[in-house]
């Protein structure tokens, strides 16, 4: 095997550009997602080093100090992060010319010609769902006999080989957590609404769910959920209690959409009862009573879910397929059995006014969820979205992030514009955490916990810093 580094390169300070996060992009609070692209084939290559570099503080220099004697380097990219990531792999080039640079991601893998083409430093990009290509790469197969591979040939004309199957296996794909706890450091990775230290990670890969501007179903994972076993999940997260012991809180089941299968998460959740850990998961704000009770008895602590928005069409016009009083059912039965929810809501969707803006903050303040996150809608390349917004003329000529990682609207519609998008993140987070009814909930977690009372209060201080950068950011312009 050649001696093989996974690299997700230092970047905008702040900036959670190589998780799998909803969007890369800088957020309100400090946070961190675990680097599940890269974890997964790092796992599957003896012998190999995981290297996540902006959780760990770690620079350009310390990269290069522990890239000096790799053979192989694949980093994970992102749209917003790629003109920096490029910058790395000039310096590891620099450094080693030897040295085989290639990338792997959503962006590079709907477009490897182009990316090699605009960036003549690196050798290859890894297609679509990766993990058996980055080990044929590090086992020195030859380049064009490895499926999902693009790449420059001796000449440095670039070719392309077949396309790979999805991995439909999961069985035998081994668990990440043991990389984890060898090469990245627990305690660096942050989640506002995760007990710390936490630890994310899938069960599987791919979401039925045809949701236009999801990113990583359109891009990578696909529309089946291909999944491991509840007996392998199990033994994974019996191997994890004896790896950790009781330095995680909470585990994070970070599949796309883990209730899905509703007698899998059950029978998943019996093993986590078993093993006496709490955990939460993504789910769908339609599931029923009776399978929510069952998982809150085994361990459940909280959801991930997204809202997405408060009008019943801009949810028809992105394919989300969920009602909105299917929502507010779904909420009281969470409420009744003691469930946290964490609501993820998306400003800019097609087609955003000024009006369906106000239902948004009206929704989420109803249905109350613990905590919430407001995104801006991000038409990523290889998204149903991304194709609308060309056909329609709706991008603006603003990237997405600005050059302090802070994400930026690169949409505008016919009666709202890119500065109002912006605008109404800031408008939305006040509105729903400045009431008695969401700052109260908070408070007494505060109260309970001396950890949460010392987070919270930094979490404050981060937040406000963040509204301000926003409102500077705006003001530039």
């Amino acid at each position: 095997m050649k001696k093989t580094l996974f690299l997700s390169p230092p970047s905008f300070d702040g900036f959670d550009g190589g998780a799998g996060s909803r969007y890369q992009a800088k957020r309100e609070i400090t946070s961190f997602w675990y680097p599940t692209w890269l974890a997964q084939p790092a796992a599957l290559v003896p012998g190999s080093k995981l290297v996540d570099a902006p959780p760990h503080g770690q620079t350009i220099d310390d990269v290069l100090k522990i890239a000096k004697d790799y053979e192989l380097v694949i980093m994970h990219t992102s749209t917003p992060s790629l003109a920096n990531d490029i910058k790395c792999a000039e310096a590891l080039k620099a450094q080693n010319p030897a040295v085989a640079v290639g990338l792997i991601g959503a962006h590079v893998a709907v477009l490897p010609e182009q990316t090699l083409r605009d960036n003549p430093v690196i050798d290859f990009v890894c297609r679509h769902e990766f993990d058996y290509t980055c080990k044929d790469l590090a086992a020195g197969e030859p380049w064009d006999q490895i499926k999902g591979l693009s790449y420059r040939d001796h000449d440095r004309n670039i070719q392309h080989t077949p396309d790979r199957d999805l991995i439909h296996d999961w069985d035998a794909m081994p668990s990440v957590l043991p990389t984890y706890a060898r090469d990245l450091d627990i305690t660096k990775y942050f989640i506002g609404y995760l007990l710390h230290p936490y630890i994310s990670f899938y069960t599987g890969r791919g979401c039925p769910a045809k949701c236009s501007f999801c990113l990583w179903p359109q891009t990578i994972g696909g529309h089946q959920y291909r999944t491991k076993s509840p007996e392998v999940v199990g033994r994974e997260l019996s191997e994890a209690k004896a790896i950790f012991g009781d330095r995680v809180r909470e585990y994070m089941f970070d599949d796309d959409t883990f209730t899905i299968d509703k007698h899998r998460a059950i029978a998943i959740s019996e093993h986590m009862k078993r093993l006496k850990l709490t955990w939460s998961c993504n789910a769908r704000a339609n599931l029923d009573y009776d399978t929510l009770k069952q998982l809150r008895d085994n361990g459940l602590r909280l959801l991930l879910v997204g809202f997405e928005s408060g009008n019943q069409q801009i949810l028809n016009n992105i394919n989300k397929g969920i009602k909105l009083e299917a929502a507010r059912q779904f909420m009281k039965h969470c409420r009744d059995l003691g469930i946290t929810v964490h609501g993820t809501f998306i400003i800019g969707l097609p087609i955003e006014t000024r009006a369906t803006i106000e239902e948004t903050i009206r929704f989420a303040c109803e249905i109350s969820p613990h905590t919430i996150q407001v995104s801006i809608a991000a038409p990523y390349p290889g998204t149903e979205l991304y194709q609308q917004a060309i056909a329609n003329g709706w991008f603006s000529d603003q990237a997405l992030v600005a050059t302090s990682g802070i994400q930026t609207s690169t949409l505008h519609y016919p009666d709202l514009s890119s500065a109002e998008i912006e605008d109404a993140v800031e408008q939305m987070y006040r509105r729903f955490y400045f009431r008695p009814k969401a700052i109260v909930p908070i408070v007494r977690e505060m109260l309970g916990d001396r950890q949460i009372l010392m987070r919270r209060l930094r979490e404050g201080g981060e937040f406000f810093s963040y509204l301000k950068e926003r409102r500077n950011q705006a003001a530039v312009k």
